[in-house]
């Protein structure tokens, strides 16, 4: 890039036909009528995005980015970008048009951003979105349809809660006569209300506000990501690995390793000894009682043929199912409320789980999304991410997590997923994965090897379980392994 020009170049502000020349030459690329960048080297378009606002401030000094593109908040929208301001003209950049319209200037709760523009702030955005309007040639409709304001609404209820909406409401209203909104008001006025049960409920469209309305508010995100994963999984080839008769006795310890596992993932670390003087001995240590009634609850939930047969059929019944196994598993420490779901929100990392209000009505949702899942493995990795993603609990979220997964392919008759310690950052890994990038190709291979490493395990005493599970180093704490290079192999 020639430094004889600014990142961006206004022919307006220069000399005209030096950019001219410079353009010819090839020193200088056009972005629009007008506009122009010493980055030869990158798309007009790439150029575009990254100086679109010093761009639009230029040409509209103090305009508000308002309409549809305040949902977006100020990222363009199907190449648009849509603006309050005097000018009439549309800007026609590489890869983006910027659509203006007349209308007041910045208003109290709008967003001052860089270069003198303004972000229309909710109240104004939602009031403007309401009008009505329709799809020009070519481009979008300038506002929001009906549907699409009501799942802004939803998203603000479910993030913020009642208390920011009505802020926002109020807001509206003393915005309302300076924007010409009354009508608007008042449809917003009936939309929020509907949506909190204090005004009729029949004006609403979209499934998730008469979901709140009804007392059943659910996290959108969170389903629309579960709904994503169920088609994924419902287009894979079923992968079956059956628990076949013959083969029972070398699962009589797999219940025990099973819980010794997943409370080693959750940082509830005892030596295998230890372990089976806990569960077989009723040896409780003086120093870990609690620790211990974790293992000793998680291994009466995956020692129970009763309970991993036991898959929920309704949504309901997942909701009660999840409870009473929580309190099995939690029974040694009253102060996490056994079987109760969280009461406040929690968090791991960057990761925020479901918000308690929602936690209800998303495990329902996402239950009805996955029911058209024919196969076992397909549902245990939807549920078990279902119940990891949402995290109902105040404590014991993974193991339930696991215990569900389990009990789906062991109703069926197929081989549970043990995560031995090794394998312990490929599966958090991979649920990460998941979470925030949507990678599930990755959850599902992760969760194919460890059952086709539990499915090879003999485990039917200790001795030859454990020298199975030296031998495909399972035992190994997954960071030395990690740095070491040793990985978890097949017996």
């Amino acid at each position: 890039m020639t430094a004889e020009f600014p990142p961006v170049v206004f022919t307006a502000d220069g000399d005209k036909d030096r950019i001219s020349r410079a353009h010819k030459a090839g020193r200088l690329t056009q972005l629009g009528t007008g506009v122009y960048s010493p980055d030869v080297h990158r798309s007009p378009e790439q150029i575009v995005r990254e100086h679109l606002w010093t761009i639009v401030a230029r040409r509209f000094p103090g305009a508000v980015i308002g309409d549809r593109s305040a949902r977006t908040n100020g990222l363009p929208s199907e190449g648009f970008l849509f603006v309050i301001h005097p000018r009439r003209t549309d800007l026609r950049l590489a890869g983006v048009t910027v659509v203006p319209r007349q209308g007041p200037s910045a208003m109290p709760g709008d967003f001052s951003l860089p270069g003198g523009l303004w972000l229309a702030g909710p109240a104004r955005g939602l009031l403007d979105n309401l009008v009505p309007t329709r799809p020009a040639s070519g481009r979008p409709a300038r506002t929001l349809t009906r549907t699409e304001v009501e799942l802004w609404i939803d998203e603000i209820l479910s993030g913020r809660g009642e208390d920011a909406l009505n802020a926002i409401r109020d807001h509206a209203r003393g915005l309302a006569p300076f924007l010409g909104r009354q009508q608007e008001l008042d449809l917003l006025d009936k939309l929020v209300g509907a949506s909190m049960n204090t005004h009729p409920t029949g004006i609403l469209q979209t499934p998730q506000l008469i979901a709140h309305s009804q007392g059943r508010p659910y996290d959108r995100r969170r389903t629309d990501a579960f709904a994503r994963l169920a088609d994924y999984l419902d287009g894979r080839a079923p992968d079956s690995v059956p628990a076949l008769p013959v083969d029972a006795p070398r699962r009589t310890l797999l219940p025990f390793y099973e819980a010794y596992f997943s409370n080693y993932i959750e940082g509830t670390e005892f030596t295998l000894e230890e372990a089976a003087a806990i569960v077989f001995d009723d040896v409780v240590p003086a120093q870990r009682p609690e620790d211990a009634h974790d293992v000793l609850g998680t291994y009466e939930l995956t020692s129970s043929d009763e309970v991993m047969r036991d898959r929920p059929t309704s949504a309901d019944e997942l909701v009660e199912v999840l409870r009473r196994r929580h309190a099995i598993l939690m029974a040694g420490r009253p102060a996490m409320s056994p079987g109760t779901f969280k009461t406040q929100a929690n968090r791991a990392g960057e990761t925020y789980f479901v918000a308690p209000e929602l936690v209800e009505g998303t495990l329902k949702q996402a239950f009805d999304i996955g029911a058209g899942l024919i196969s076992p493995f397909a549902r245990a990795v939807y549920m078990m991410f279902v119940v990891s993603e949402v995290h109902p609990f105040a404590d014991g979220n993974g193991r339930i997590a696991r215990i569900m997964m389990n009990a789906e392919l062991a109703s069926a008759g197929e081989v549970r997923i043990v995560v031995p310690t090794v394998y312990r950052l490929n599966y958090l890994s991979a649920l990460r994965g998941a979470t925030h990038n949507e990678n599930y190709p990755g959850l599902l291979a992760a969760l194919a090897f460890a059952r086709r490493w539990t499915a090879r395990v003999d485990f039917t005493d200790r001795e030859r379980a454990e020298a199975d599970l030296v031998r495909t180093n399972a035992l190994r704490d997954a960071h030395t392994a990690e740095e070491a290079g040793v990985r978890l192999t097949l017996p």
